[in-house]
């Protein structure tokens, strides 16, 4: 799968900002990272642009983009609402979803089992999103699926990064599995269930990386 210079580079900018190798507050020099990537200004801008979307970066005119981390509770309170939200994409998807979408939730579902035997957390995490993409659109609500999209953006980073945990992946996909198999049954309950599971376990995730990772920072 090609995937974009500009997304390889918000993907490294994020991790470093994750483990601390770029505080709170610091500035993201536009020129300086294009020479470090031996990029253009372009793709480096539109990284940044990532950043800012998913509000790991805030951009104030005139002076550039910098860094902001999310606080341990705003983060939390993300993934709360975020869990209610794909459970509600779940609910509505359950009566709507149509044979075609449950055809595409399944082949994202090999890629990803296939990322899993690869150790790609990263593929594994392009096929993810798709995987949720397609519920939030066979949820049939445009204004639900569009602040699903919305908030999916802002967490991308840590719902990425978490999955290197050890034994996620997997533990990612049976979940997937679980999810499909209650579309299928046309159980709207275990399905939003099920998806309210799955993202709040990201967010119980998350927590267990960032403990192990600021310390591994702090000691560089």
């Amino acid at each position: 799968m090609n995937v974009k210079r500009a997304d390889t580079i918000a993907d490294a900018l994020e991790e470093r900002i994750f483990t601390g190798e770029f505080g709170d507050g610091e500035r993201l020099d536009e020129i300086r990272l294009a020479t470090e990537f031996g990029v253009s200004r372009t793709p480096v801008r539109e990284a940044l642009q990532r950043l800012v979307a998913s509000g790991m970066a805030r951009h104030l005119p005139r002076r550039g983009v910098f860094v902001r981390q999310p606080g341990p509770v705003e983060l939390m309170e993300m993934f709360e609402t975020m869990a209610e939200i794909e459970g509600v994409c779940g609910r509505l998807a359950t009566l709507r979803i149509s044979e075609q979408a449950l055809g595409r939730l399944e082949a994202a579902n090999t890629r990803c089992q296939a990322a899993v035997e690869s150790n790609d957390a990263d593929g594994y995490y392009r096929e993810n999103e798709r995987f949720h993409h397609v519920i939030y659109q066979q949820a049939g609500n445009s204004f639900l699926e569009q602040e699903a999209l919305r908030l999916h953006r802002r967490l991308k980073p840590f719902r990425r990064i978490q999955l290197r945990l050890r034994g996620r992946m997997a533990q990612s996909m049976r979940e997937h599995q679980a999810i499909v198999a209650a579309l299928k049954a046309g159980d709207a309950e275990r399905a939003a269930k099920a998806l309210r599971e799955h993202v709040a376990i990201q967010g119980e995730k998350f927590h267990l990386l960032m403990s192990r990772l600021k310390p591994e920072a702090n000691e560089v």
